[in-house]
């Protein structure tokens, strides 16, 4: 599964905005790696921020 695919099951999972280390506690993904996925999230729009510094899936 990819990077990208972990965190959203994770986040979706969770029913409410994470932080990246919310999500490195829940996957054990690297938070480098998570960092990066959130960059690219971000700019795609597969993630919003309703709160400061917490993420969850677009609808």
């Amino acid at each position: 599964m990819a990077v990208r695919d972990e965190i959203l099951n994770a986040m979706k999972e969770a029913g409410k905005p994470m932080s990246a280390g919310e999500v490195e506690k829940a996957t054990g993904i690297d938070r480098k790696e998570i960092d990066k996925a959130f960059k690219e999230m971000k700019a795609d729009g597969s993630i919003v921020s309703p709160v400061r510094c917490k993420w969850e899936p677009a609808q």
